[in-house]
């Protein structure tokens, strides 16, 4: 009788609140002999209970997702499994959430754009003990970090001129006087290197700074 010398797959658990996506990293997961889908979760506090029980050698989890973002489930995960392999997914090469999924031990990034190209190498990679993160975004990484995050302060300031509140109102709001507010509105625009508070706001948005 043979022995079965094949290595064991790498096994993975995914992660996205979209079903298509979802079904589309398991179908492209599954093809591959060295690979083995084991589970699936639609949002963060599901990917916690679904690692909890799978423990998988890689997971792959979407950045934006409802209930529970999926930095706050990398961080919880992590927490307990400080080995645990996590792949971050995001849409946006300027996500500010991916500077926080860095700190929380996040193990590589795919740009969704990139999907196709990218994901079992990426897999590999990152099951070898690699770290994989594209080069679009560590130049983003490389050039927000200087910036600094903004301020708790600066964050509602940001929040209320987005919400369409004019400097006097947002002053009113936080019982400030509205010169404070815009020496905040001045530190909000060199961080996000804005022209104005309308392309701060925009900036904010895109990168995931803010949501409305």
């Amino acid at each position: 009788m043979e022995l079965n010398n094949a290595p064991r797959p790498i096994t993975v658990l995914v992660v996205d609140d979209h079903p298509m996506l979802r079904a589309g990293l398991g179908e492209a997961i599954s093809s591959q002999d060295d690979m083995r889908l084991v589970g699936e979760a639609n949002n963060g506090r599901e990917a916690v209970e679904r690692y909890e029980a799978l423990r998988p050698d890689v997971t792959i989890m979407d950045i934006a997702m409802p209930e529970m973002c999926g930095v706050t489930a990398l961080q919880q995960i992590r927490r307990e499994h400080s080995s645990a392999r996590i792949i971050m997914l995001t849409t946006y090469k300027g996500d500010a959430q991916i500077l926080r999924a860095v700190q929380g031990g996040a193990s590589g990034f795919l740009l969704k754009s990139t999907l196709r190209r990218e994901l079992l190498d990426t897999v590999r990679g990152v099951h070898m003990g690699q770290r994989r993160i594209p080069p679009e975004i560590a130049m983003e990484l490389a050039q927000h970090m200087g910036q600094g995050p903004l301020s708790p302060r600066e964050m509602e300031v940001l929040n209320h001129a987005a919400s369409g509140n004019s400097n006097r109102r947002i002053a009113e709001h936080l019982a400030i006087s509205e010169e404070t507010v815009k020496a905040h509105m001045k530190n909000v625009l060199a961080k996000l290197a804005a022209n104005d508070r309308t392309h701060a706001v925009t900036i904010a948005l895109k990168r995931g700074i803010i949501t409305i």
